[in-house]
């Protein structure tokens, strides 16, 4: 890292480097994580690879996936495990979002991921900023899943929403999902609490490592 990426971060900036030496792959740290990385391919809200992700990896920063790994283990003794959408993400990517919702033609995947809200509204309503604490390697995208008898990975229980789906229908507090979805996102979260992550009111998948390493630091390496 160069003199200049060095300074960013001491000063709490964004710098454009290597994968520091304090970031781990989750899915070698956490045993049984499921990794579908969508910004990596075109099943997101943008409908294209967001900028930054060249390889569908869920990077962490060590501490963050050290604690995700205790609550897969927690998880696992009921039959069920962690499915990860999205985990340290680039300044770029963020910034790739923010130019997509500043392109209100750009309506690819309206129907899927936010059918009743009016693109206009994604920066006011707090769906779309310039900045994410995902940038600080301690903010993790995820979901429960089903394990067999025999350990392996199942289907995806029934949240209510998709992941990414912009809308109250996303909020955890939510009061029109089924029954089954409310449980699970109780279950989720009660599991992401007991491993020191804080929920996010707007987004069931969404938790923050309560004592995060990097919590003024917004990195821009590249997910490869």
């Amino acid at each position: 890292m160069g003199k200049i990426a060095l300074l960013l971060l001491a000063l709490g900036g964004t710098a454009a480097s290597a994968q520091p030496d304090g970031f781990v792959d989750a899915a070698t740290a956490v045993p049984g994580l499921a990794v579908e990385m969508r910004y990596f391919g075109t099943h997101n809200f943008v409908g294209t690879r967001i900028d930054g992700y060249e390889a569908p990896r869920c990077l962490m920063a060590r501490q963050a996936a050290v604690a995700l790994a205790g609550v897969e283990r927690d998880l696992a003794a009921r039959g069920l495990g962690l499915k990860a959408f999205d985990c340290y993400r680039p300044a770029r990517a963020v910034a790739h979002f923010v130019r997509w919702a500043g392109n209100l033609a750009d309506l690819k995947n309206k129907a899927e991921f936010y059918p009743r809200m009016d693109k206009r509204n994604l920066f006011k309503d707090g769906y779309i900023a310039s900045r994410s604490g995902h940038s600080r390697g301690a903010t993790v995208d995820l979901t429960l899943i089903r394990l067999d008898d025999g350990g392996e990975l199942g289907g995806e229980l029934d949240m209510g929403t998709p992941f990414d789906f912009f809308g109250p229908q996303s909020w955890p507090s939510y009061p029109g999902v089924s029954d089954e979805a409310r449980r699970n996102r109780t279950l989720l979260a009660e599991a992401m609490r007991r491993g020191d992550f804080r929920p996010y009111a707007r987004e069931w998948w969404h938790f923050t490592l309560a004592r995060e390493p990097f919590p003024s630091t917004y990195f821009d390496f590249p997910v490869r």
